[in-house]
């Protein structure tokens, strides 16, 4: 089966789309949502009516699609617009701020608190670790990331963003509990930032951490050390900003702490207080324990109830 995959050009939003379709084995193609310049779309115009098509760039649904794939807010809103036009079912993958109904599916996390009979709740963000694609990442990056007998603490750091804040103050903050973990574990680390990440920041944490046998790895595509890290690392931490992030770190079987950030978001704290009853994350810290653990992943339940749902919105039609 083929899906049109419709979101944000985010690479948070791509991972999750990619990792559920490929890791259910269908093909797919993404059509990536582009506002056009000086567009005043929003989601108040489109309840009154307003084609939300037409403050996009054109997006083409290709005839060997079977179903579309939306994700987030403003996804939902030209999914289910190409839906209709294409008479193809929408399966939507986060809160679409919409009417539910408007789906055949909406995979969403536990903290977006959603009900619905067409709603399929889970605890972690979709993706594509899997351990097959570690084993080929350590296979990749081992002979770059690994290097003499000291076990490695890999950080994986997010950005500002609408209910966090991660500037010069956050970073000497992490920096230091950073720099007080590996000196008590006597280890190194690799610290990897993200498109969000602020520069200014990530120098601030360079300059107090590079005496201490830390590097800082940036790249795009195929030199992204993102995978690298979690393949090759002994444990994790993870700034509290990003759900895609932290369900990434806690498929892997590495312990995972939780960096702090100035802010609060009611929905990350459920989140992250499900994945703590879960003993899979723990806050940050010289105390954090470094045995590998279970793995947690809710991905291949997303993608069992997908083809349910689609085996029988075939079923229906024929």
């Amino acid at each position: 089966m083929h899906a049109t995959l419709i979101a944000e050009n985010y690479a948070g939003m791509l991972s999750q789309g990619r990792g559920l379709l490929e890791r259910a084995g269908f093909s797919w193609d993404f059509q990536p949502v582009n506002f056009k310049k000086n567009s005043s779309f929003s989601s108040l115009k489109f309840r009154l009516g307003a084609d939300p098509l037409k403050y996009v760039n054109p997006l083409t649904v290709k005839a060997e699609s079977d179903f579309l794939v939306s994700i987030g807010g403003k996804g939902a809103i030209i999914g289910k617009a190409l839906g209709s036009i294409c008479k193809l079912p929408v399966i939507q993958i986060q809160n679409p701020r919409i009417s539910l109904k408007n789906f055949a599916l909406v995979i969403a996390n536990h903290h977006d608190k959603l009900k619905g009979e067409n709603v399929f709740a889970i605890r972690t963000a979709l993706h594509g670790v899997t351990d097959q694609a570690l084993s080929q990442a350590r296979h990749r990056w081992s002979s770059r990331l690994i290097g003499g007998e000291s076990k490695i603490l890999g950080v994986l750091l997010g950005g500002s963003n609408g209910r966090y804040v991660f500037g010069e103050k956050e970073a000497v903050f992490i920096a230091h509990q950073i720099q007080a973990f590996i000196t008590a574990h006597n280890m190194s680390c690799i610290i990897t930032p993200s498109r969000r990440t602020d520069p200014k920041a990530l120098n601030r944490m360079e300059k107090i951490l590079t005496p201490y046998n830390v590097r800082i790895l940036k790249g795009e595509g195929e030199d992204n050390p993102y995978l690298g890290i979690l393949a090759c690392s002994d444990c994790l931490a993870v700034t509290e900003d990003s759900v895609s992030m932290i369900s990434e770190a806690i498929a892997t079987r590495l312990p995972v702490g939780i960096l702090p950030l100035s802010g609060q978001s009611s929905r990350l704290k459920y989140f992250i207080n499900i994945l703590k009853t879960e003993n899979r994350v723990t806050s940050f810290g010289v105390n954090m324990k470094i045995n590998h653990t279970e793995k947690l992943d809710d991905t291949p339940l997303a993608v069992e109830e997908i083809k349910r749902r689609i085996f029988l919105l075939r079923k229906s039609l024929a």
